[in-house]
């Protein structure tokens, strides 16, 4: 997997003593969720950090709501059904990078504001917050949504399952 992260901000997350690395933890939530998706290709994932004025930004620029977001995400392929890989021969072209043969799964803007006011008021680490962050928007990339409670409650149990996994609990 190849990833890129940007920082638009000063924020290294870091809590008192208690910091870590946003490349690491995004390289592993995003290949767990892949794993479990059962992606079966090589990809690449571009990740942007920023403010909430920042985010409320970008949400007015591509979603026109005028509001500040946690996460938003933007996917790049077009899934028949949640999680289903299989790409069309004719839109291989759109969704694979031709020089590295990656899929580009898409982008995600995580507003690090947000990720500190949120990780506070659910009362767990900043790390836990970035982390599900992370996963669920991975879900978005990976064709999942939540409008319908049934699309929520599948959402919900596999962003659980991919913490859990990786041993990212609320402690």
């Amino acid at each position: 997997m190849t990833f890129y992260v940007e920082n638009e901000t000063e924020e290294t997350f870091a809590e008192g003593e208690v910091s870590f690395s946003v490349e690491d933890t995004v390289e592993k939530v995003a290949n767990a969720v892949l794993e479990m998706e059962g992606c079966p290709y090589e990809v690449q994932l571009n990740v942007l950090l920023t403010d909430n004025d920042g985010i409320h930004a970008y949400n007015k620029e591509y979603r026109n709501i005028d509001r500040e977001t946690d996460v938003l995400s933007f996917p790049n392929l077009d899934f028949a059904a949640p999680g289903d890989f299989d790409i069309p021969e004719d839109r291989e072209a759109d969704y694979f990078d031709p020089d590295t043969g990656e899929l580009i799964l898409g982008d995600i803007i995580i507003s690090v504001d947000r990720v500190r006011e949120q990780a506070e008021s659910y009362g767990h680490s900043r790390k836990r917050e970035f982390a599900f962050l992370v996963a669920h928007s991975m879900l978005h990339l990976c064709g999942y949504d939540h409008m319908e409670p049934e699309e929520a409650e599948v959402m919900e149990a596999k962003q659980e399952q991919v913490l859990a996994s990786l041993g990212i609990t609320r402690d």
